[in-house]
């Protein structure tokens, strides 16, 4: 990533911040293990870089998931990489049945 594009990330990840958007941003290492199975009978899968890769994520407040989607579309990655892509998905904050709640705070 040269230096004008982190600049920019940089400055996203700022408006984010000073909108009280930004839950948390990290980049993620390219190294891994996929963990599958259960009941003690384990897999442990090196993850598979030929394949699509997560290279990092943001954790962000939005009204709605037509608002993260257009908050995404802001992302200055999709100048850097051609083939970038951004997978916005909503949090499930509860479970209808037995009425759980997932705790606010990340």
């Amino acid at each position: 990533m040269g230096k004008r594009t982190f600049k920019k990330c940089e400055h996203y990840i700022g408006k984010l911040k000073k909108e009280g958007r930004l839950i948390a941003a990290q980049p993620l290492v390219r190294q891994g293990i996929i963990i599958s199975g259960s009941d003690g009978v384990w897999q442990e899968t090196p993850l598979n870089e030929t394949h699509e890769v997560q290279v990092g994520y943001y954790h962000i407040l939005a009204n709605d998931l037509k608002e993260a989607i257009a908050l995404a579309k802001e992302n200055p990655e999709f100048e850097y990489a051609t083939t970038a892509r951004i997978e916005v998905r909503p949090i499930k904050m509860g479970e209808e049945v037995p009425k759980f709640v997932y705790p606010k705070k990340v």
